[in-house]
C-alpha cells in the first residue's frame, strides 16, 4: 500500500483513450511537449515482455498476444495496477499533472475512476473509420493494411473491452481535421478542467 505524502486536492490526471490510429499519440505528444509526464499503458507490457525475454515482432502480433495473455493470467487489472503504482510515485514526488496514455479496458477505466475519483478526466480521441484506416495504412513504422486493422479493432473491442472507456469518456475530440484543430480542441478541454 502506497501512502500519499502530498494532497490529492490539486492533482489532475488526464487519460487519453481511442482506437488504434485515432490520433492518441498526437494528443499525448502535445501534452508531453508541455512538460507533463506520461505513463504509457503499452509500456508496462513492453517492460514485462523484456523481463520475460519475449521479443516484440514487427507486426505487433507478439505484443497483442502477450497483452491478452497477461490480462488473462494475472487478471484484467494487472496493467492498470502497474500504472497506478507509477502515478502514485509521481504524486508522492510532488507531480500535480499526469498524462495516462492508452487505457484499454472497461476494468481499467473503473479501477482508475475508483482510485482517482476527483482527479481523473477521460478524453476520447475519435475519427471517422475510413479516415482512421487510411491514416493507419500510411503510419510510418507501425502501418496495418485494412484487414489487419479490422482484426485489431475486433480484438481490442471483444477481448479487451476497449469500447467502454471510449463510450464513457468525459470529453471527445473529433480528429478528422488538422493537427492544429485537434490541439485547439484539446486546449479548450485543458482550460475547462484547469489542467
Amino acid at each position: 500500500m502506497v501512502c500519499y505524502n502530498h494532497s490529492m486536492d490539486n492533482v489532475k490526471i488526464i487519460a487519453i483513450v481511442g482506437m488504434s490510429g485515432s490520433g492518441k499519440s498526437v494528443i499525448v505528444d502535445y501534452l508531453t511537449a508541455k512538460g507533463y509526464p506520461k505513463i504509457y499503458f503499452g509500456g508496462m507490457i513492453y517492460k514485462e515482455m523484456e523481463k520475460r525475454g519475449i521479443e516484440r515482432t514487427e507486426d505487433g502480433e507478439s505484443e497483442k498476444r502477450f497483452r491478452e495473455e497477461i490480462r488473462e493470467k494475472e487478471g484484467k487489472d494487472w496493467v492498470v495496477n502497474q500504472v497506478i503504482a507509477e502515478a502514485k510515485d509521481l504524486i508522492n514526488a510532488g507531480q500535480k499533472r499526469i498524462v495516462l496514455d492508452g487505457v484499454y479496458s472497461w476494468t481499467e477505466y473503473k479501477i482508475l475512476k475508483h482510485e482517482f475519483p476527483k482527479s481523473l478526466t477521460f478524453v476520447a480521441v475519435v475519427v471517422d473509420k475510413k479516415l482512421r484506416y487510411e491514416r493507419v495504412s500510411k503510419r510510418p513504422g507501425r502501418s496495418f493494411d485494412s484487414s489487419a486493422i479490422r482484426e485489431r479493432d475486433r480484438s481490442e473491442i471483444e477481448n479487451l473491452e476497449k469500447g467502454g472507456p471510449i463510450a464513457a469518456a468525459d470529453y471527445y475530440i473529433l480528429n478528422n481535421g488538422t493537427i492544429e484543430d485537434t490541439e485547439g480542441a484539446l486546449d479548450q478541454i485543458l482550460k475547462e478542467i484547469n489542467f
